[in-house]
């Protein structure tokens, strides 16, 4: 309980990353291999050809991480008709990820990125020395492999909608 309630309050603190931490639009995106919820690996290169949605956030099962969860979940079907993969990324392990997918029954991989290399290469890692997490950003990535579009001030309820309107502007599917 303390230690989620330490992990909201720095949350509160943080800083947003500096432009040169983030890969910027038009780049590409940083590759990565990861295990899922399941331990299966999941690499982004296997994923040319097809838009992905890669969010990252900072603890399984919190309140707000459990919102965006929950709407990329609502709408799921939504983003996958744009042709989208949708991806979670936090700090949390497979075990965490595995409880988290299965009480919200979540549609999509959750990958552990246990010492947070992959959240670094998006300048979305955060270290407190008592706590690490990967900062709320969403990247979605072209089917090229490139970064198309940067969130940085995610709005954790209303944020898959969001998504959604600009995939259909970016894929031209309006």
């Amino acid at each position: 309980m303390f230690k989620n309630w330490l992990i909201a309050a720095l949350l509160c603190f943080t800083g947003a990353a500096t432009a040169a931490d983030v890969p910027a639009v038009g780049t590409p995106a940083p590759g990565f291999a990861l295990p899922d919820q399941d331990g299966r690996e999941f690499r982004l290169d296997a994923q040319l050809g097809k838009w992905v949605v890669l969010y990252f956030y900072p603890k399984d099962d919190t309140p707000a991480c459990t919102k965006e969860a929950c709407s990329f979940r609502d709408d799921h079907s939504k983003l996958t008709a744009l042709g989208a993969q949708i991806v979670g990324v936090s700090v949390d392990d497979t075990a965490s990820h595995a409880a988290f997918a299965r009480k919200h029954r979540l549609p999509f991989p959750l990958l552990a990125d246990r010492g947070g290399a992959v959240a670094k290469r998006y300048g979305a890692f955060s270290d407190w020395l008592v706590v690490s997490y990967a900062r709320r950003y969403t990247f979605i990535i072209d089917p090229q492999g490139k970064v198309a579009k940067v969130y940085l001030n995610v709005d954790a309820e209303h944020h898959a909608a969001e998504v959604i309107a600009d995939l259909k502007r970016l894929s031209g599917k309006n």
